[in-house]
């Protein structure tokens, strides 16, 4: 078994929560490693301003 998979299991994943701030807070609560990324749709999700974006880019 090489070392990364032993750290796996020894130390537990850390997760990497996008978006959903509850979520990330629960697997703190329960002593889990993790790392939130706060993050949105483009746009607030509207999908003319999303390809308007499109457009420009």
């Amino acid at each position: 078994m090489n070392d990364r998979l032993k750290d796996l299991l020894q130390k537990g994943p850390v997760a990497i929560n996008i978006g959903v701030l509850d979520f990330a807070e629960s697997l703190k609560n329960q002593d889990s490693e993790v790392i939130h990324l706060n993050w949105t749709p483009p746009a607030g999700g509207d999908p003319e301003l999303i390809a308007l974006l499109d457009q420009l880019l």
